[in-house]
């Protein structure tokens, strides 16, 4: 079967600029690879290879990282058989194998046919409160408890501390944890000397998990970090990078996590997100999978592998509606919940 691809470049507006410890995000880049058989030009397959600057280990600059894209879609005949080649560019990894999915499947944009994909079940997803002042903070908890949510993730670390922490009393005040599960992501913003502190102040707030309260690269202090914090800890930018199963299971092994969060672009794609998978279950540590800011074309292929394990604790994959220009989609989210229609 010989193949022919071809590569297009969109940029996705933000709604309102979103804050992360990283900084403020106002526009997401992607590039869509479209694969299709030399013999029936009229069935396609597309996927999304999606890029957070800053964050994504395949991504130094622009120019790099289109010379490598160009190279793999010039040669797709040969690198729809050796994925692997390309195990240490994962965002264009999944675009990639999304993309051959799509098309194996009819070029319809279903990438697994699960009870989720035909419309029958959804996926349980958390609200976002991304960083910003305390009233801008306090006005998107409001605004994502009205539309139904009963988890809420509030990346934390870029304002004073006592303010988010005001913010999370406000929460409890009103709700408890029965009612509403809080989730706070660092982003790695707390120092390995401060994080035991902090999590500890956090420990008040009935909180589910904390991400990566300290950076990445650190495994002592995080191993130490989940035997002693109040708060179970979720590794996510510590599994960046990382592609050789071996190290995937030294690291949960040296580390001890409670959960893990999986985002296919930036951790192996879809096949190696089965593999932290994988081992995270051998060891019996929870996970959950979460959209790296992807269009809905990405995020719809990650929705649809999700669905494969039909979740019951919340994913993060309520990032549809963040930008003004989104591709067309089939998701929708309805009171807490992903659905397809």
């Amino acid at each position: 079967m010989e193949l022919n691809a071809s590569l297009e470049k969109k940029t996705f507006q933000f709604k309102r600029p979103s804050g992360t410890s990283r900084g403020i995000l106002t526009e997401k880049h992607a590039w869509f690879i479209t694969v299709w058989e030399a013999s029936n030009p009229d069935i396609k397959g597309v996927g999304e290879c999606s890029i957070i600057i800053g964050l994504s280990p395949d991504f130094k600059d622009f120019e790099t990282y289109e010379l490598k894209l160009q190279a793999i879609i010039s040669n797709v005949n040969h690198f729809k058989n050796n994925l692997h080649e390309i195990v240490d560019f994962p965002s264009i990894y999944f675009g990639l194998e999304t993309a051959l999915l799509d098309l194996k499947n009819g070029g319809k944009g279903i990438y697994f046919d699960t009870p989720f994909t035909q419309g029958k079940q959804a996926i349980p997803i958390n609200g976002l409160v991304w960083m910003g002042d305390k009233d801008f903070m306090l006005a998107q908890v409001k605004t994502v408890l009205r539309q139904g949510f009963n988890c809420v993730k509030i990346k934390i670390g870029a304002i004073d501390f006592e303010q988010e922490l005001a913010i999370l009393d406000y929460i409890r005040s009103e709700y408890s944890s029965q009612e509403i599960v809080l989730r706070v992501d660092a982003n790695g913003a707390f120092s390995a000397s401060e994080a035991l502190q902090k999590l500890q102040m956090l420990s008040n707030f009935d909180i589910h998990s904390i991400e990566q309260p300290i950076a990445s690269g650190q495994w002592n202090e995080m191993r130490e970090l989940c035997e002693k914090s109040p708060v179970p800890i979720a590794l996510d930018e510590e599994l960046i990078g990382i592609h050789d199963n071996a190290i995937r299971e030294k690291l949960l092994h040296g580390i001890q996590p409670q959960y893990i969060i999986l985002k296919p672009s930036l951790h192996g794609g879809l096949y190696g997100t089965r593999k932290w998978i994988q081992y995270a279950e051998k060891m019996k540590i929870q996970w959950w999978i979460t959209s790296a800011l992807e269009s809905n074309v990405g995020l719809d292929a990650i929705a649809q592998f999700t669905s494969l394990y039909e979740p019951k604790s919340h994913q993060g994959l309520g990032t549809g509606s963040l930008y003004l220009n989104n591709t067309p989609s089939p998701l929708m989210v309805q009171g807490g919940f992903l659905r397809r229609g």
